[in-house]
């Protein structure tokens, strides 16, 4: 189906591109959200009639998406989850999720606007992109912790996961040791009859 498109679409086009998309596409996103047009004369005629007003209106959409972009680019936030010795999230951490941990520190995102490909499922620290509109984008900070305490290591630049598992060695190896020194023990000491 041919189409012209009223905003910029990822991977499609700019605004007033007439591009070829599948008819799902079209039918099921483009056209109901008010994406695009159908690619006839009337619609033409249409679009190239509105068009200063489309862009202008987009321009100011554009605007409002930049200085609220400001404020959240480069934020920090801190999702307390439950996890496994080697790191791994009883769960995970969706979309949803980080609109919620946004909303709390006042900053007003919608789950469709965070682009997360994959439910983040380790502890640690992760970059999330923010599409606030198709022409402004921002990075946000997520970090995974077990507890505030374990939160604040991670922002300093600790692994966790490493520290666990060097101090999960290191007890282990004293487990051992101290084993071996029983065993030794009992193999000196003289049998009774």
């Amino acid at each position: 189906m041919q189409i012209i498109l009223l905003e910029r679409v990822e991977n499609l086009g700019d605004l007033g591109d007439e591009v070829s998309v599948k008819n799902g596409f079209a039918r099921n996103f483009l056209l109901p959200n008010g994406k695009a047009l159908v690619a006839n004369a009337r619609n033409r005629a249409r679009f190239e009639a509105e068009r200063e007003i489309i862009e202008k209106r987009n321009a100011e959409a554009r605007d409002v998406a930049g200085e609220s972009g400001q404020a959240l680019d480069g934020q920090n936030f801190v999702i307390i989850r439950q996890s496994g010795e080697t790191g791994q999230l009883y769960g995970s951490v969706t979309a949803r999720d980080i609109v919620e941990i946004a909303a709390e520190n006042g900053h007003k995102i919608k789950r469709e606007q965070v682009r997360l490909d994959t439910p983040i499922k380790t502890l640690g620290l992760h970059k999330v992109n923010i599409r606030l509109h198709p022409e402004v984008r921002v990075d946000i900070n997520i970090n995974v912790a077990r507890s505030n305490d374990e939160a604040e290591r991670q922002a300093a630049g600790e692994n966790v996961i490493e520290a666990m598992r060097y101090e999960q060695r290191s007890l282990a190896e004293q487990q051992a040791s101290e084993l071996a020194e029983a065993a030794a023990e009992l193999d000196t000491a003289p049998e009774e009859e």
